[in-house]
């Protein structure tokens, strides 16, 4: 048997919840343990453990990520009312993804992961759109409030010298809800300026994109910023790379997206880029067959699942069913980190391993052996779709 390729320094390996979490361990004891001798730094990111340490070991995993440049993570589980019912929770903690990525301050890409068979249900798409996700503040930071009558809502401001500005949200006529975001300058600064580099990097153009008409101070100011980036930082660096920067309103982005032939960054921010990350992967293929990578300024990288994590697959599980549930963005998220960390350490034969893992993959789908998912998508269609284990054993075998 070959020698085991080698890790010069561990990886943080965040596990998460529910049929992902089965899957998770299934990829790496049938696809990574037999080829690579795996180094790691785990944090159990699941529903149960957050609970037992009051969400502290979320923040442990981003600072890890931190130290040490490059994390892969599992889907996880953001608790609500039911779900606190469901694993008898003691408190609702917030999403660990909005923790870890406010802890980076990071900016989110999302690109669908194209195989030839698979035809993007959005005729038009030739190249795939890559999505530029902000990743700090706005909804996922915000502080909401249930009104109980009528009264005035304000939203004030006091500055550090005492000096107070209040600015009238509503006149409640009665009972509703209210809510309040934020974000920072220096957070969009750093979003743009991600965006341009990965843009220039992969030669794509830019798009953006916000509602600046309506909201003419909170969106108006990402408009200003993002722009003053372009202008100021990389205006040239675009030109000499032969790319070129695009603003738009979002409701016109949209309209344009559809009709297009991709091969494009789509910047967005934070709320925009949750819902149009799985609008293009799910038009793309499915939810299961895109990457995500969250890009530090610092240059720490961390890689997920960009879907949840199949709930309604994991209770057939649990009755002893085997579901067809896709795992390539898990598998994805994993070649990702180890091409990263081979990359970071200079040891070329981590990353290829990494490549050939992605293109086995591939091929796998290509060669006609997919889960249910892909099914109606493929041309020419299969006779039958592999359940999750049949998947990763038919990978493992052309590995």
């Amino acid at each position: 048997m070959a020698a085991l390729i080698e890790m010069k320094e561990p990886l943080v390996e965040i596990d998460g919840d529910e049929m992902t979490r089965v899957l998770w361990a299934l990829v790496k004891e049938k696809l990574i343990l037999p080829f690579v001798d795996l180094k790691t730094e785990y944090y159990d990111l699941g529903i149960m453990n957050r609970d037992a340490t009051g969400d502290a070991v979320t923040a442990e995993s981003a600072e890890a990520i931190l130290r040490y440049g490059v994390g892969v993570k599992c889907a996880t589980i953001t608790s609500n009312a039911a779900r606190k019912e469901e694993y008898g929770l003691k408190a609702l903690h917030p999403s660990p993804n909005a923790t870890i990525r406010a802890i980076l301050d990071g900016t989110v890409f999302r690109k669908p992961i194209a195989v030839s068979s698979i035809k993007p249900s959005v005729s038009s798409w030739k190249k795939p759109i890559t999505i530029g996700r902000h990743a700090y503040g706005d909804v996922y930071k915000n502080a909401e409030m249930a009104v109980p009558g009528p009264g005035t809502v304000e939203l004030v401001y006091t500055g550090r010298d005492g000096t107070e500005s209040r600015v009238t949200v509503a006149e409640m006529p009665g009972p509703g809800v209210v809510q309040g975001m934020h974000n920072l300058d220096e957070s969009i600064r750093s979003f743009a300026r991600a965006c341009f580099l990965y843009a220039i990097d992969e030669k794509l153009p830019v798009w953006f994109a916000t509602k600046d008409t309506i909201s003419k101070t909170y969106d108006g100011r990402f408009k200003e910023i993002f722009s003053r980036v372009y202008e100021e930082e990389f205006k040239e660096k675009c030109r000499e790379a032969g790319i070129s920067y695009f603003y738009t309103l979002i409701d016109d982005a949209v309209a344009r997206v559809v009709k297009s032939d991709g091969g494009f960054l789509w910047a967005c921010k934070n709320y925009d880029g949750d819902v149009m990350s799985d609008m293009v992967a799910s038009a793309a293929g499915s939810l299961a067959m895109m990457t995500s990578v969250l890009v530090s300024p610092s240059g720490a990288t961390e890689y997920e699942a960009a879907h949840g994590t199949v709930q309604q697959h994991y209770y057939r599980w649990q009755k002893g069913e085997r579901t067809s549930t896709n795992p390539v963005a898990l598998i994805f998220a994993w070649t990702g980190a180890l091409a990263k960390r081979g990359e970071i350490d200079n040891t070329p034969d981590l990353a290829d391993f990494a490549r050939r893992l992605e293109k086995a993959t591939l091929r796998t789908i290509e060669e006609g052996d997919m889960t249910g998912d892909l099914l109606r998508l493929a041309d020419p269609a299969p006779a039958k779709a592999l359940d999750s284990w049949e998947f990763i054993d038919a990978i493992a075998g052309r590995l």
